[in-house]
């Protein structure tokens, strides 16, 4: 399995929904087991809420803050956050560049 941020991002954004009216920020690279990888993109503001699996958070490009669980803290490129499942984050303060990697894998309710 291999994907690539280019096209990803060709698929960015996705379907408009009640939760996401603007269109997904976010396309799934590959899926395995209970493992999936996705590019996340938002513009302007993050609406996430909390998942129901783990998950990391790979800095692809772009600046801002992460708030996870109340707690701020600054990223950049090459930068990895863990978020437990059922954890509140949402990214704040970021540059219209921002990407990342996103891994969820384990089962809902986290390990």
């Amino acid at each position: 399995m291999k994907a690539t941020i280019a096209e990803l991002l060709n698929k960015i954004p996705g379907k408009a929904s009640a939760e996401w009216p603007m269109g997904e920020p976010f396309a799934l690279a590959f899926a395995h087991g209970s493992m999936s990888v996705e590019i996340y993109t938002p513009k302007a503001t993050d609406i996430q809420t909390p998942h129901d699996q783990d998950e990391l958070y790979f800095i692809h490009s772009g600046q801002g803050e992460l708030v996870i669980a109340g707690e701020r803290h600054s990223f950049a490129p090459g930068m990895v956050f863990f978020v437990a499942a059922h954890v509140e984050h949402r990214f704040e303060n970021f540059s219209d560049d921002f990407i990342a990697w996103v891994v969820f894998w384990g089962p809902k309710g986290g390990e």
